[in-house]
């Protein structure tokens, strides 16, 4: 249980790192503030022409008498746009990160470079780099949905689906997050995402620790936008600590990363909340 302590101290140990580099802070809004602009532009323009959309795709209920073909049609335009909410609020950590994968690489290095030690840098074009971040993404999307439509499916078991499932589901959330944020470290040392999943795995209560909190934050987009950079910087700081460039550090929850005190790193906590999910967390 520790393990979700130092996650968690990795999370608050980021935004205290921008926080103390202004910079860095202003730096990476920028890209969380474009796809904030252009999330909220598609989400307006999808509302008003929900409704077109949905009579579009249902012509068989043209002939429909009053008022059933208002309440068909209603209620497929406010399941259409809550799907659409939710595919926003899952996509957009990953869009923020391939708009700004330039911004949050050199944020990334940067808190590397604070820390000490080597700076591992990708050597691939930028171009390269924005591919296998895409098609990184891509992978991790069809595994939420997986995950999405699963619980969605024990959502309805009494007692159980109202109460073990949203847990679950945070959790599963919050896991992916905290891959797609500490892959921008992780991509910069040469480690794929097929090496990336059980590493966090191995760790997965640190991993949860970071993931769940930052998932429940990031339900208020614009919160998601101010705590980005910070963490990307607590990622950053977290996947030192999985790669041994950390190695030998105090990882306490109040100060992940602190200086070395000659003591062994923890061994890897297997357990977890959810063990009994599929193994892609």
């Amino acid at each position: 249980m520790r393990d979700l302590g130092v996650g968690f101290g990795y999370l608050v140990k980021g935004q205290r790192w921008v926080g103390a580099h202004g910079r860095w802070l202003g730096f990476g809004l920028l890209p969380g503030l474009v796809t904030l602009v252009l999330y909220a532009a598609a989400l307006v323009g999808l509302l008003y022409g929900a409704d077109d959309l949905t009579a579009w795709a249902t012509p068989f209920a043209d002939d429909w008498s009053s008022p059933w073909q208002g309440l068909f049609r209603g209620f497929l335009t406010v399941l259409f746009f809550a799907l659409a909410l939710f595919l926003a609020v899952i996509t957009f950590t990953a869009v923020t990160l391939l708009v700004g994968q330039p911004f949050y690489e050199s944020l990334s290095e940067a808190v590397d470079r604070s820390e000490g030690g080597d700076v591992p840098e990708s050597g691939l074009p930028l171009w390269r780099e924005l591919w296998v971040s895409a098609r990184d993404s891509l992978r991790i999307l069809g595994r939420v949905v997986l995950y999405a439509v699963l619980l969605f499916a024990l959502g309805f078991i009494p007692v159980i689906g109202q109460t073990v499932v949203p847990v679950l589901g945070f959790c599963v959330s919050g896991f992916f997050l905290c891959e797609e944020l500490t892959a921008v470290a992780m991509q910069r040392r040469g480690i794929e995402l097929k090496q990336r999943l059980p590493l966090l795995r191995s760790r997965r209560l640190l991993t949860l620790g970071f993931g769940v909190p930052l998932t429940l934050a990031f339900l208020v987009p614009f919160v998601a936008v101010f705590l980005m950079p910070g963490a990307v910087a607590g990622a950053t700081l977290m996947a030192r600590e999985l790669t041994g460039a950390g190695a030998g550090s105090g990882s306490g929850p109040g100060d992940p990363g602190s200086p070395p005190t000659g003591g062994t790193a923890p061994a890897p906590d297997r357990s977890g909340p959810a063990s009994d999910v599929p193994r892609d967390w």
